[in-house]
C-alpha cells in the first residue's frame, strides 16, 4: 500500500477525482444545488461521488507502477 501514498499518485488521483466528481455531482444534483434542498443522505452520496474516482485512479496508478517494476 506504500505506492498508494506516493505524492505523485495522490496528486494525480485527487485531480482526477476533483474533475470527475464535480462533473458527476453537477449531472446528478444540479437541480437540488440550485434549489438549496440537499439532505444529509445527499451530502453523503456527494462525498462518495468523489471517493469512488479517487479510489479507481489510485488503484490504476498502483497497478501501473507494479507492472512497470515487474516488466
Amino acid at each position: 500500500m506504500v505506492l498508494a501514498r506516493r505524492p505523485d499518485v495522490v496528486r494525480r488521483s485527487a485531480r482526477l477525482a476533483a474533475v470527475v466528481g464535480t462533473l458527476l455531482v453537477l449531472i446528478n444534483y444540479v437541480d437540488r444545488l440550485v434549489e438549496g434542498g440537499l439532505s444529509t443522505p445527499d451530502l453523503v452520496k456527494i462525498g462518495l461521488t468523489y471517493l469512488v474516482p479517487y479510489g479507481v485512479s489510485t488503484y490504476a496508478s498502483v497497478q501501473a507502477l507494479r507492472d512497470r517494476r515487474t516488466g
